[in-house]
């Protein structure tokens, strides 16, 4: 997969929020952004995603123009900010909706991710009874159930104890061997640097390669 962001910009409300932005991005390689809150790391991954479109410039998947030829990338995992699923289901059950949408995997794979991420694929308590680090698990194991080729992860170690933090590093890195292009947002300056190939600084909406030299701040 081959993304390239072509002079993108996002005005909203007279603000902007994404300033004429140039990248190309391919498989195999783990993207990392690293900024502020608000300096808009998330509005370029929902960019990327297809939520929302750019007021300037285009980003084409493969060849294909978002938003002209096709409305989504046609083969994405993500979280992007909080995780949300069904209050009254469990996790096996929550997984299940999302594979049933394009039925590319089946129970023995949720179960192997539940697995993965901690949970257990039997657990009986309903994702409203979750504490903040099991739906933060939940939504990491959404983001790969079905082997995306594009995977955008908007801060993984939220509310995540020091083996959830591993556990995020291990799933990333498995992603990337197998071919998934990867775009990370992470608070954790040490995991974003242990991750990423490259590493973007995401300022006032403007994105630079952000310097060898400088990974020492």
């Amino acid at each position: 997969m081959e993304i390239v962001v072509n002079h993108v910009t996002k005005t909203i409300k007279n603000i902007t929020v994404i300033e004429d932005v140039s990248l190309t991005l391919t498989s195999g390689t783990i993207y990392g952004l690293r900024g502020v809150n608000g300096s808009g790391k998330t509005m370029l991954m929902r960019l990327i995603a297809g939520l929302i479109r750019p007021t300037e410039g285009t980003i084409t998947i493969d060849g294909k123009v978002l938003g002209k030829d096709i409305s989504f990338p046609p083969d994405i995992g993500m979280l992007i900010e909080n995780p949300a699923f069904i209050d009254h289901y469990t996790a096996a059950q929550n997984l299940k909706l999302i594979a049933n949408i394009h039925r590319k995997v089946g129970e023995e794979r949720i179960r192997e991710v539940l697995e993965q991420v901690g949970l257990g694929a039997d657990d009986p308590r309903k994702y409203k009874q979750f504490s903040l680090g099991m739906k933060q698990r939940l939504g990491i194991a959404g983001a790969i159930l079905e082997y995306p080729a594009l995977l955008l992860i908007d801060e993984p170690t939220n509310a995540l104890d020091t083996d959830g933090i591993e556990m995020v590093r291990d799933l990333l890195l498995e992603q990337k061997q197998r071919g998934a292009l990867i775009i990370l947002a992470c608070h954790d300056f040490s995991v974003l640097r242990e991750l990423s190939d490259e590493i973007y600084l995401v300022r006032e909406g403007r994105v630079t390669p952000y310097e060898t030299q400088d990974k020492s701040e």
